[in-house]
């Protein structure tokens, strides 16, 4: 690998890790805006990395995942949110949930315009991957599936019985999640990509940019 792509995925590597930052941040901003100050008070309204890396899901899983199965996946430490803090539990948590995903989209979005303006084909290259990498990440946690956020945004429509019941699954959530990504990767069956390259690839015609 040439010294230029060390630097390229370098950047790619650290813009990415800031774009999961953001995504956490938007959460705490968000639950901070609805009534709840749980975030706040725990110092996680901070684009500070320090403040957001967990020792497993940030450095030790991605690279267990990595040199194990040959993806990379992992996550930043939870933001700490207080539901009953809300004025309606459902809603607010939906709408917590949400930011983190509408920020990376965001993130896309001026990324993108960032592709469009600079011409430079080694600029283009680490812009598009960012793009890619925050819709990737923004439709991930859009999947409905607990402990995703996508889970917390369907727990909106649903009645205040079946809300709890399906609040409750999340503390299996994670571990039904793990299972269908190995399974998945050792049966060379992509489930998780099958739902979300679809919206990405939509998502990356509508910026202009071209689809892998």
């Amino acid at each position: 690998m040439s010294f230029s792509s060390l630097i390229s995925n370098a950047l790619i590597i650290v813009i990415v890790f800031y774009s999961i930052i953001i995504h956490e941040v938007s959460h705490a901003f968000a639950a901070y805006a609805l009534g709840d100050d749980s975030a706040q008070r725990a110092g996680r309204l901070s684009f500070n990395p320090r403040k957001h890396i967990d020792i497993f899901g940030t450095i030790i899983l991605p690279l267990l995942f990595y040199f194990s199965l040959g993806v990379v996946w992992g996550y930043a430490k939870p933001v700490p949110f207080n539901p009953y803090n809300f004025k309606n539990i459902k809603r607010d948590s939906g709408l917590t949930a949400l930011a983190g995903p509408l920020s990376n989209i965001l993130v896309a979005i001026v990324f993108s315009l960032i592709f469009h303006l600079i011409k430079l084909p080694s600029i283009q290259y680490i812009v598009y991957f960012v793009v890619f990498m925050n819709l990737i990440l923004a439709f991930f946690n859009l999947i409905p599936f607990p402990p995703l956020d996508g889970s917390k945004v369907v727990g909106m429509f649903l009645t205040d019985e079946a809300f709890f019941k399906w609040a409750a699954f999340e503390r299996k959530g994670m571990l039904y999640l793990f299972i269908i990504l190995i399974a998945s990767n050792l049966l060379r069956i992509n489930i998780i990509g099958k739902i979300i390259f679809p919206p990405v690839m939509f998502m990356l015609k509508i910026l202009g940019l071209p689809v892998v």
